[in-house]
């Protein structure tokens, strides 16, 4: 399934995130929720996740200090979870550090997984999105 919209929620008194309804069946069968690249925190089904790190680390020799040091960030900043009946998952204290998230948050689409964001670091981040996305697809349109 691919995640796309974006859609304004709030993280309850104890951290959960109730995630929107049109997604719960992609992640009915369980979750991983892990640090972003960027300052946000990514919430992907099992499988998914396994692919995107495989993809990552797949051309890199396994025993380079790079492949190494991405095999312990993807490995030591993911866990794994459920949905609980109410559609809702907690974000851990380190996830929520990561992201800067407090109560305010934007659930993004990002096509393979869902990205939390601080609902004003995304207005920044958006913002210069649509400000970049014309140069990034010229870049592109001519690199091959």
């Amino acid at each position: 399934m691919a995640f796309r919209g974006t859609f304004d929620h709030t993280l309850d008194a104890k951290n959960r995130l109730t995630v929107p309804r049109t997604f719960r069946a992609a992640l009915s069968d369980g979750v991983v929720i892990a640090k972003g690249i960027e300052q946000c925190v990514a919430v992907w089904t099992p499988a998914d996740y396994e692919r995107f790190v495989d993809t990552a680390l797949g051309s890199l020799n396994p025993l380079s200090p790079d492949a190494r040091n991405l095999q312990r960030f993807f490995s030591a900043n993911a866990v794994e979870t459920e949905l609980d009946a109410a559609g809702r998952i907690m974000v851990p204290g380190f996830l929520l550090e990561h992201g800067g998230l407090q109560k305010d948050v934007v659930v993004t689409g990002a096509g393979p997984c869902l990205e939390l964001w601080d609902r004003a670091a995304w207005a920044v981040e958006n913002e210069r999105l649509a400000a970049d996305v014309i140069g990034i697809t010229d870049a592109l349109g001519r690199a091959g």
